[in-house]
């Protein structure tokens, strides 16, 4: 998979300079983008059998838990194309206040 765009990560890492969660959220992370590039999603049941703790929000939109469900990555597959858009990327207080079908970055 192709995962658009890395900078959101990195920026969201960022914006956690001196926090507490900062080295385990960027462990996470890295780790989550490894997994995403290296894997071959075909549907949203692939995604599941590597991420049984994702929630399939749709045909195209998945919420990732991110260090232990403190943060919410959400993505959008097009898994014909094999790319993953970052959609929205917080904690999991800021993820109660999103509708995860319409959220953008930069939201």
């Amino acid at each position: 998979m192709r995962v658009i765009a890395r900078t959101t990560l990195k920026q969201f890492v960022e914006k956690l300079r001196g926090h507490k969660d900062q080295k385990a959220v960027k462990s996470a992370l890295d780790a989550w983008f490894y997994e995403a590039q290296q894997a071959d999603w075909k549907n949203p049941a692939d995604v599941r059998k590597a991420y049984s703790s994702a929630s399939i929000i749709g045909s195209d939109r998945v919420v990732f838990n991110i260090k232990g469900n403190d943060y919410r990555l959400v993505v959008a597959i097009n898994y014909r194309l094999q790319i993953v858009f970052i959609k929205w990327l917080g904690s999991h207080a800021q993820y109660d206040k999103i509708d995860v079908r319409t959220v953008q970055y930069g939201d």
